[in-house]
């Protein structure tokens, strides 16, 4: 990527964090960006919907994040309209409410003393048998955690959200989602003192005090103001090359073409539909691995009820396969101001769906009526106290992790990275379950990427930034070069004992010097200590402190110290089995604890 001066135009694809925050960084340097939005507001999936007056959250959007200078970039755009918020969230199933992230007791005491037991009985069995693969989400997650609570707490709600058994969703999901995969990572973080302390169950988060839609107001006024052209309703429908250099976009607005040249690019859309509008086509291998990427879209029911506080929560995921919606929002818990009239309340009941199948065609009177049944079925509120309601449907919301995403997704990225003028970034750009934040870093990262500030590989981001050095002054060395280190320390620090190995080691030892020791005092040497040795023929018959007596002490001392090593072998083997099965058993709860913070 070679860097942009300031005379030279960077087209920027897409008006969500990614695009934005691309945007905001170059116009702070001098370049004035062009920005291309398809959609009438800014905000992406962060965006802030109206209707009436009440504001709706395109699936609840927490401003919580590790890198500090995207904490920076919020407190400078919003300023005291960031909220600070407590948090409270709780599933639903089988007709009752647990508190989430889970509380041990009130999970067990909800789900009675007979399912109780049959969690821990399954967990103990998946602990002792578990599957020797981990290549699905089904597997990982049984594993750890024992198929019971993986039918309970995971198999419906996963399945709702990406419309795929568990069987055949990827376990990279839960690696992209879940920070400590695997025991070597979980042991890391409870060995390892970390240099900065960070909360990753968090009670408390911050909140833009109209939605997050208003900090992408804020953010795109700010660029404007700066000289950056924002063109919505603009959706690019093809973009022209030449060989491996990007040369302008065909923008399609009000029903006409038009086409944006630039000497730099930097895309948020997603990164199948922008190898679909290539021109020339890209190679066919190219377009069918990308034809195979898949995406789960989400509709938004929002309901407006005649009630002035319904329950306490930020939002409820609800599991029960009875009824069809995932998650409800409490637009009026996340802020009082999303909602202009105090004695009512606003709801977002998210459904997860496909573009263009049954539910996602259903029409927005019937979707209402169906938000309306559901949210009394589950006692949150009366059909009829619901006054009004509205309905928003987002496509492309989450890249799906299927059985073929990887190989497709590596053949489409070798092909994107040799576009010398182009980079790809945010969730839809680099096709990654990201968060807000981390979109928002690899806006950043592509920015200073062009202006020559550093050369990073933005399709090599983790969704942990807490690894970069040169983001967080307080972090000397990064998590996974401290897990290699680990790695090495507990391959020498667990090495289980080999039984045979040891207890022959002991024993050739004792064994020789038994015989030495013999010889030495036989022949002459240290009268005092033969009466000691002497003592030794109580316990080996036919030992004596003569040169004949040496060879039965050699094989009596290789016999004990055989046993004594093989005996302290397994001793040692089976402590450490229980340590590392204590630490294992505290590193799968609090993984259990984290998987619910991120779906």
């Amino acid at each position: 990527m070679t860097s942009a001066n300031r005379t030279e135009r960077v087209v920027v694809i897409g008006a969500g964090p990614a695009g934005l925050t691309a945007a905001r960084e170059l116009v702070r340097a001098g370049l004035r960006p062009v920005v291309i939005e398809k959609r009438a507001t800014v905000g992406g999936l962060a965006r802030t919907e109206n209707f009436k007056g009440f504001r709706f959250d395109m699936g609840g959007h927490r401003f919580f994040t590790k890198v500090e200078e995207v904490k920076t970039i919020w407190r400078a755009v919003l300023g005291p309209d960031l909220l600070r918020r407590p948090r409270l969230s709780r599933i639903y199933y089988d007709r009752r409410f647990f508190y989430y992230p889970l509380r041990p007791l009130n999970a067990l005491w909800q789900l009675g003393p007979l399912v109780a037991v049959s969690i821990v009985l399954s967990y103990l069995r998946w602990q002792l048998f578990p599957y020797p693969r981990e290549d699905t989400f089904e597997q990982w997650v049984t594993n750890r955690f024992g198929r019971r609570l993986f039918l309970i707490f995971f198999k419906t709600y996963t399945e709702k959200v990406w419309g795929i058994p568990c069987s055949e969703l990827r376990a990279e999901w839960a690696a992209q989602r879940i920070k400590d995969l695997s025991l070597k990572t979980a042991l890391l973080h409870l060995l390892v003192r970390p240099t900065t302390t960070i909360r990753t169950l968090i009670d408390e988060f911050e909140y833009p005090r109209l939605g997050p839609g208003m900090m992408w107001d804020a953010v795109a006024a700010e660029v404007q103001r700066q000289q950056a052209v924002l063109r919505l309703d603009a959706e690019v429908v093809g973009i022209r090359r030449t060989g491996h250099r990007i040369d302008g976009v065909v923008v399609r607005a009000a029903g006409t073409p038009e086409v944006i040249e630039g000497s730099h690019f930097i895309s948020s859309m997603p990164v199948t539909e922008l190898v679909a509008k290539l021109e020339p086509p890209a190679p066919a291998e190219v377009r069918a691995a990308a034809a195979k990427l898949a995406y789960r879209d989400f509709l938004i029911v929002c309901l407006i009820v005649r009630k002035p506080a319904l329950f306490p929560d930020n939002w409820i995921y609800v599991h029960s396969p009875e009824v069809r919606v995932g998650r409800i929002q409490n637009f009026k818990n996340w802020s009082a101001d999303m909602v202009p009239d105090a004695g009512t309340t606003s709801l977002g009941l998210e459904y997860f769906c496909s573009e263009n199948d049954t539910l996602w065609s259903m029409r927005d009177a019937d979707l209402i009526e169906l938000g309306k049944q559901e949210l009394e079925w589950i006692g949150l509120a009366r059909a009829t106290d619901v006054m009004d309601g509205c309905v928003f449907r987002n496509e492309k919301a989450y890249p799906i992790y299927d059985a073929r995403y990887r190989e497709c997704l590596t053949t489409v990225r070798a092909f994107v990275e040799r576009l010398e003028n182009l980079q790809t970034i945010g969730r839809n750009g680099l096709h990654r379950y990201d968060n807000q934040d981390h979109a928002m870093l690899t806006g950043l990262l592509a920015a200073r990427n062009l202006l020559g500030d550093r050369q990073v590989d933005v399709w090599s981001l983790n969704a942990e930034p807490a690894y970069h050095e040169e983001l967080s002054a307080d972090v000397d060395v990064g998590s996974e070069h401290l897990a290699h280190i680990l790695d090495v320390g507990l391959e020498r620090l667990f090495a289980k004992l080999d039984r045979g190995a040891f207890g022959l080691a002991i024993g050739a030892a004792s064994g020789v010097a038994l015989l030495v020791a013999t010889l030495v005092v036989a022949l002459g040497g240290r009268p005092l200590v033969r009466p000691l040795l002497g003592l030794l023929s109580q316990y080996f018959p036919g030992y004596s402190v003569t040169p004949a007596g040496a060879v039965a002490g050699l094989v009596y001392g290789f016999g004990a110290g055989f046993v004594v090593g093989w005996s302290f072998a397994l001793l040692r083997n089976a402590c450490l089995f229980l340590w590392v099965a204590v630490l294992r058993r505290r590193a799968n709860y609090h993984v259990l604890r984290r998987f619910f913070e991120f779906i």
